[in-house]
This record gives C-alpha cells, sequence and structure tokens, in this order.
C-alpha cells in the first residue's frame, strides 16, 4: 500500500494523540479526511510501542471494517492499556515511548514454507484454536532465518515450537507498510 509522507505523519501523530487522549484526558481533534484519501481505506494495522528500543505495547487487527485512520487510533489505545503483556502505561512513560505503525495488507495463503520471504511477509497461523501472528519486521529485529521464524509463530500461537516440522500447519503470508516516529523525524532533519 502506498502511504505517503504526510500520511504517516498523520498517522503516528493520531495514534500518539489517542494515547495522549487516553491516559491524559488531553482532546484532540480527530482530521477530516478527504474523500479519495488512503487514510479512509478499511486495512487491518497494528501499532507498536517501545521504549529504548524494547517492546512496551503491541496491538493490532489483522483486517478491519474501520479506516487505516481509525484503527491506528484503536491500536494505539490498546497497545497502551490492554495489552496482556504489560502493564498499562503510565502517563510518566508516555514522553519515552516510540511508536511504530504497521498497515497490513490483506492474508493470502502460503502453501509451501519455502513460499516465506524474510523481511517481506507477516505470518499468520490458524491452527484449530491456536492463532498467531508475527509482523514482518520481527525476523529482521531478532535476526531470525526461516526456520527460527516458524519456530517462532508455532511458539506465538500457543503450540510447541517445532510443531510445523511434523505437522503441516495452515499459514498465511501478508506484507505491512512499516513506519516510525523515528524515522518520520530524521526524514525531517534530513529536509530542514
Amino acid at each position: 500500500m502506498k502511504i505517503s509522507l504526510e500520511e504517516k505523519k498523520i498517522l503516528v501523530e493520531t495514534a500518539r494523540a489517542a494515547i495522549n487522549e487516553e491516559l491524559l484526558g488531553t482532546k484532540f481533534e480527530r482530521i477530516e479526511l478527504a474523500d479519495d484519501s488512503i487514510l479512509k481505506v478499511n486495512a487491518g494495522a497494528f501499532v507498536t510501542l517501545t521504549i529504548d528500543g524494547r517492546l512496551r505495547g503491541c496491538v493490532g487487527y489483522i483486517f478491519s471494517d474501520n479506516s487505516i485512520y481509525d484503527t491506528v487510533c484503536d491500536a494505539a489505545v490498546s497497545a497502551a492499556i490492554h495489552d496482556t503483556r504489560f502493564p498499562t502505561l503510565t502517563p510518566g512513560e508516555i514522553d519515552m515511548i516510540s511508536i511504530e505503525v504497521s498497515i497490513l495488507s490483506p492474508k493470502f495463503k502460503l502453501d509451501s514454507y519455502d513460499d516465506i520471504i524474510i523481511g517481506k511477509h507477516g505470518l499468520i497461523l490458524e491452527e484449530g484454536y491456536y492463532r498467531g501472528l508475527l509482523l514482518p519486521q520481527v525476523p529482521i529485529e531478532h535476526n531470525m532465518n526461516r526456520e527460527q521464524y516458524l519456530d517462532a509463530i508455532c511458539q506465538k500461537s500457543g503450540l510447541p515450537h517445532d510443531y510445523w516440522r511434523n505437522n503441516k500447519i495452515e499459514l498465511y503470508g501478508f506484507t505491512a507498510t512499516v513506519f516510525s516516529e523515528m524515522e518520520l523525524e530524521k526524514n525531517n532533519e534530513i529536509s530542514s
């Protein structure tokens, strides 16, 4: 999905404003989007919060009936207060977080493990009651090869990490447009 630099800025600023509104009570004005804005398209999105490079929250939606704009707002607040792996973000942590947004493509079936392209494909595992998702940037950030990536998606889903080796798992891929506050700040420094 082609998202302009300006649209990326809108999304990360909106994510931060939504978190501030939830945790600090500061109201923010949602912007009025043009009818042809890509941000009005319905798509899945994840928001990842980090502090000093360490994960502090990550929540999102594989697909959404809401616009990208609204989905990012919802995911940002959920990452701050509903990621069960972490306590609710405190007001004192708000200025320390870095925000990364991932806009997801529709999912597609992966017929072979060999079809997985590290750094390009996120993974969705659906095996009975077991479900899990890993964003495409995860294997890059953790220096994983394909086998380690498959181990990780099994483990994330609640299955034994090597389950995929002896069982054909129901596996889907997706791509993502990923951008962060830090990346956008760097672009501002370069263009200044």
